[in-house]
């Protein structure tokens, strides 16, 4: 993990190539305090990283991002309101690659889409 205690890992199930997962923020976490001071959100990039862990998880070896190529967040995520947050992640081998297409939700609330690439 990138970011010690940044989250933890309450749920994950593989099915095929489709991860589910639950993690919670912890909203004490450093990283909020500076990100946004009385108004924390949560990175973008942060939630990139997990992701990328996840699928580690899964194919059981580091990987790079190599490319992203499509995120839209669509709603803030704040760890005080909304620590809860549901990963939806299909992860497909090509070759040397794997594309990751997902979701993190909290909620009713989409709040990103992510489309990537990931290397050894």
């Amino acid at each position: 993990m990138l970011l010690p205690d940044f989250y933890t890992l309450q749920h994950r199930e593989v099915i095929a190539n489709q991860i589910n997962a639950r993690i919670l923020l912890h909203a004490e976490h450093p990283i909020f305090k500076g990100h946004f001071p009385n108004n924390p959100v949560t990175p973008g990039v942060c939630m990139l990283q997990v992701f990328k862990e996840l699928a580690e998880e899964v194919v059981q070896r580091p990987l790079k991002i190599q490319s992203c190529k499509n995120i839209k967040f669509t709603a803030l995520i704040n760890p005080f309101v909304h620590p809860e947050l549901a990963i939806e992640i299909t992860l497909t081998p090509n070759g040397e690659t794997y594309k990751i297409s997902g979701s993190a939700s909290f909620a009713d609330t989409q709040a990103l889409k992510i489309q990537a690439l990931l290397t050894d």
